[in-house]
């Protein structure tokens, strides 16, 4: 019995050795002596929504929620402790919104009857990040009507009350006139609120109450929040996708992203309700607004400053398809197509052109030389065909050599998906944007996804994809090493195909902790920290590791993808010559390779970076941010073939010098 029962164990992991690949070594090899093609600058890149509080409350760094009392309800973020609406307030005071009919726009009016019992606190967006010896620069508008306010004065609180950090400003004038102020905070605190108090009473009118940090990306005024920023720098992104996704179409037509809306001066630009305000039941944010203080210009300097070609995505008529799907008629689709030559003409125009000006007018008299253009954001069937058809006339009419984005609509397979691909392959389109929000095991199983894709047809741009380690728009999913891995393992795919695949991108891009909509994302962050997940490391490995030509890596005269859980593919660098072998192991045990390099001499050192993990469920957190964060070291080359033992669980980039 004894002896059967230790058999019957040996047998069992036998088995499992060769199920997870250990059975024996695999032999790969690499062709280095010809390029297969050139690997495109663009080939990885970024996608930035206004999802998951990622522009207000996130990457644009406004500190004040609701700053100029334009929400739906105008004094939503505002607190006013002491006062009661249905008093007389004698011993407080009352903000009141007012409306000013001539251009629809809100202020505040406040009538302070004691001013030491009144205060106006705004709570901003879950809380204001404060640090401590930072500096947080203060602007608002005031108009004191008989000049009966002496004093405003803004202090940081916490939770407890206790001022942390304070300033004032002294309103002379009867007119409308803008103050600047500057507070330091006196200790850290994630969740402080700015409250507002006055010396005098009487009434005042406030509006365009403002506050930043100082130490913005660039230490710019109406800037970006710098850890953010450098987290997207860091990734080396050869694009930038904006605004959006779902955020271009709107729920209705008239609740689209209109970019013309977005630029220009600050104060102008119309606040609107954000459309995940109330997309998903599981996760209601009635308080989600754009301000556009993060409008089309700050998009344009944002992909300047980062190295990343800048491409924006256009309504094309058409609201989301999961919501109204309103269309604008044929005969009304003028203004719509307007809007993309102008954008060019924003981006690209001479100073002397109109957009052009206004683009130099807000300090950008050099064209932001834009490449391309996306025409509307998944939409699918002939109504789609029909108008994209209309703009890609119109488009290259005008600017032959901009690259128009297609899209192939929501999923990757389906009815919608094979008409959208016949009718666009007939278009002969340039690039058409394919969306895949599935299982990880999809993931590992579509690597080959592109393999057979026609080399003449379209080029494509994955424009969104991220393992859903639930299920899609699943408030459970998470940023787990599984998915991370597994779409390192389709990445591999992605690279291999570089002949088709022109563009890449994991998406959603950030999610702020206490206000998300959508999980996973790519970066997570609070009012303080931020950090990258998993998935976040896979894509910089990429990124900063894609060459400039593709090779040829096999096992057996064919391309793993799968293999005994083995995926790969290399590239040659030209500028740092280097030969970069991109290895994924996703068994639950090491698996020994070995790399015949053909068509290269090799110096007798390279490196190695890891990023491995050893459970499936594991994931970077704000208590454990580098959990799983590449590990580099230095490799010495052999003669002969290069051994290699991948760890369980892991995504491995192999980099050997070339003499």
């Amino acid at each position: 019995m004894k002896i059967n029962v230790i058999s019957t164990l040996f047998i069992g992991s036998l088995l499992f050795s060769s199920i997870s690949g250990n059975a024996q070594k695999a032999v790969l090899e690499v062709d280095a002596s010809k390029s297969i093609t050139k690997i495109e600058p663009t080939m990885f890149g970024l996608f930035f929504e206004d999802i998951n509080f990622a522009a207000d409350g996130g990457l644009y760094a406004e500190m004040i929620k609701n700053r100029s009392f334009e929400f739906e309800k105008p004094l939503m973020g505002w607190e006013q402790p002491k006062t009661n609406r249905s008093s007389m307030n004698k011993e407080s005071g009352m903000a009141l919104p007012v409306n000013v009919a001539a251009n629809n726009t809100n202020f505040c009016r406040v009538e302070i009857n004691n001013d030491k019992g009144y205060s106006l606190i705004n709570e901003g967006f879950r809380g204001m990040g404060v640090k401590k010896d930072a500096k947080y620069n203060l602007s608002l508008k005031a108009f004191n009507h008989n000049g009966d306010v002496k004093k405003i004065i803004f202090q940081f609180i916490d939770k407890d009350q206790k001022v942390i950090g304070e300033t004032s400003i002294v309103p002379k004038s009867k007119q409308w006139t803008t103050y600047v102020s500057q507070i330091m905070g006196t200790q850290t605190e994630a969740k402080a609120k700015l409250k507002i108090t006055f010396e005098g009473t009487g009434t005042i009118d406030l509006d365009m109450i403002s506050l930043f940090p100082e130490d913005t990306w660039k230490n710019r005024k109406n800037g970006l929040r710098k850890d953010l920023v450098q987290l997207l720098y860091d990734v080396k992104p050869g694009f930038l996708r904006f605004p959006g996704g779902c955020i271009v179409e709107g729920r209705t037509l008239s609740d689209r992203y209109q970019w013309k809306k977005s630029v220009g001066n600050v104060e102008d630009r119309k606040t609107m309700m954000n459309r995940w305000n109330v997309e998903f039941n599981h996760k209601l944010t009635p308080d989600y607004f754009q301000s556009f203080g993060l409008g089309f210009f700050e998009y344009f300097l944002l992909s300047e400053d980062i190295g990343a070609e800048p491409l924006p995505i256009l309504s094309c008529g058409m609201a989301c398809q999961y919501n109204t799907g309103e269309l604008a008629s044929m005969d009304e689709l003028d203004p719509y197509v307007q809007d993309a030559l102008d954008l060019i003409e924003f981006a690209n125009g001479a100073v002397t052109t109109t957009w052009g000006k206004i683009r130099s007018d807000m300090g950008h008299p050099k064209p932001f030389n834009l490449k391309f253009i996306g025409v509307g954001n998944e939409q699918w069937g002939q109504d789609y065909i029909e108008r994209f058809k209309v703009f890609e006339k119109a488009i290259k009419a005008k600017y032959p050599n901009i690259i128009i984005v297609s899209g192939a609509g929501p999923s990757p397979d389906g009815e919608h998906f094979d008409y959208a691909m016949k009718e666009l392959k007939k278009l002969n389109a340039e690039l058409v944007d394919e969306h895949y929000y599935r299982s990880p095991q999809w993931f590992r199983e579509n690597a080959g996804r592109y393999d057979n894709y026609d080399r003449k047809g379209p080029k494509i741009f994955a424009g969104e994809y991220a393992a859903q380690s639930v299920s899609g728009a699943n408030p459970n999913n998470r940023n787990n090493w599984e998915c991370a891995f597994s779409e390192a393992a389709f990445m591999t795919g992605l690279e291999r195909n570089a002949e088709v695949v022109h563009l890449t991108s994991y998406a959603p891009l950030m999610a702020h902790e206490d206000a998300w909509q959508w999980t996973p994302d790519m970066i997570w962050f609070n009012n303080l920290q931020s950090y990258g997940s998993a998935n976040y490391y896979v894509q910089q490995l990429f990124s900063t590791n894609k060459g400039t030509d593709l090779l040829n890596i096999t096992q057996d005269g064919k391309a793993l993808i799968g293999q005994n859980n083995l995926y790969a593919s290399a590239v040659k660098d030209a500028n740092s010559k280097e030969i970069i072998v991109k290895l994924v192991n996703t068994a639950a045990t090491a698996s020994d390779v070995s790399i015949d390099l053909k068509g290269a001499k090799l110096g007798s050192k390279g490196s190695i970076i890891s990023l491995v993990s050893a459970n499936l469920q594991d994931e970077n957190t704000f208590a454990d941010p580098k959990k799983i964060t590449p590990k580099q070291s230095e490799y010495k080359v052999t003669k002969g073939k290069q051994q290699l033992s991948l760890p369980a669980y892991s995504v491995t980039v192999l980099k050997l010098k070339t003499i």
